[in-house]
């Protein structure tokens, strides 16, 4: 890592074409990225200021916690270094929504409702939405209304205006929890901004006719190091509207993230014990958690390469991967810590033969992901 750093030290960001700089941000991370460009950085935007607004669905606030808690850059470090301003944040913001006899009162210092109209109103913002949307009942998103307007109404005014739409964590991108399976998933009819579960066409910017491109950053939460990447990839133009087909891939996520060939599985730490056929069955143990539910093998994340926490942990250590970065959850990994005996994990094998397939044959296919890994391929 010291020496990629001391090359890519060397070399003008700006003038990298985007393979290249994408290339360079995922391997370094959110922090070393920062802090290695930051000179560069201030001065291509020296004059620029990106406004990002920052709406709240139905969620549990769980993906602003996990930015929050970002460390080195902090987020306010971030912000601050990519020339941000966060105009509005409903978590974060002082603003209240103050209404006097059904009407809004103060002005946009004051009120947080007139402030989202004047933000929406002036444009040239990027949209940032956590959360799910509800449609229901019958289409009128009355089971979120804030400031006596559905939640969806808000999106889609927002959206307009926007010179850019991510969706951050599952239930944005796909309507998460809220949408999962139940008796009355079908009356509040949650969506995510561009798939509702798996299918496009039931995206709420497809039902409500809204031809804006969408950038999915799942996750529950997402790492911090993908929104922050991604948001500093566009405020620097490194990537455009234009580039999104070439860089998402068909849930609009970005590959650099969650790669298409790449598995949290491959990169796991228990993933010796699973090569040697070694599983636990209860928590405590050292070995793979193949037995217990984990579905990191189809879980298309580079959790395990960057880490959590300071880039010092990741999911697995603690427990079974519950694939939150796949288009769907939770209904695609339910039953969460149930092994998915219906499913090969290595090469069409199912669990109850891993053991008896060589520990050589299971090398190889982990050094291919990681050389490809390595070339960017």
């Amino acid at each position: 890592m010291k020496n990629l750093v001391k090359i890519l030290d060397s070399v003008d960001i700006l003038k990298m074409d985007r393979r290249t700089f994408m290339k360079g941000v995922g391997l370094l991370g959110a922090s070393t990225f920062l802090s290695t460009y930051s000179t560069q950085i201030v001065s291509a935007l020296e004059f620029a200021e990106t406004k990002i607004i920052w709406l709240h669905g139905a969620e549990s606030t769980g993906c602003s916690e996990s930015l929050l808690n970002a460390s080195n850059p902090d987020v306010a470090q971030a912000l601050n270094k990519l020339n941000v301003n966060l105009a509005y944040h409903e978590t974060l913001l002082a603003q209240q929504g103050i209404w006097v006899d059904g009407k809004l009162a103060n002005t946009a210092d004051l009120n947080s409702e007139i402030l989202l109209e004047d933000l929406i109103k002036q444009g040239n913002y990027i949209l940032v939405v956590e959360g799910s949307i509800p449609m229901g009942p019958a289409g009128s998103g009355r089971y979120l209304v804030i400031g006596e307007k559905p939640f969806k109404d808000t999106v889609a005014e927002a959206a307009k205006n926007a010179t850019a739409v991510v969706a951050v964590g599952a239930c944005a991108c796909w309507g998460g929890i809220t949408n999962a399976n139940s008796d009355i998933v079908n009356d509040t009819d949650y969506r995510g901004i561009a798939f509702a579960k798996t299918d496009p066409k039931k995206g709420l910017f497809t039902e409500l006719g809204i031809d804006k491109p969408v950038i999915n950053i799942p996750g529950c939460p997402p790492h911090p190091d993908w929104i922050l990447l991604t948001l500093g990839a566009l405020i620097l133009g490194k990537v455009t509207l234009n580039d999104l087909p070439s860089i998402l891939d068909e849930y609009k996520r970005p590959m650099l993230f969650f790669p298409p060939d790449h598995v949290v599985h491959d990169n796991c730490p228990r993933r010796g014990y699973y090569d040697k056929g070694l599983f636990d069955e209860g928590a405590g143990g050292p070995n793979c958690l193949w037995k217990m539910g984990c579905k990191a093998p189809y879980a298309h994340g580079d959790c395990a390469m960057r880490k959590w926490n300071g880039s010092v942990s990741v999911c697995t250590q603690a427990g079974p991967c519950i694939a939150c970065v796949e288009p769907g959850f939770p209904d695609s990994s339910r039953p969460l810590y149930v092994e998915a005996e219906d499913k090969g994990v290595l090469l069409g094998a199912d669990v109850g033969t891993i053991a008896k397939v060589t520990v050589g044959v299971a090398a190889v296919a982990a050094g291919v992901h990681a050389v490809r890994r390595m070339k960017g391929e």
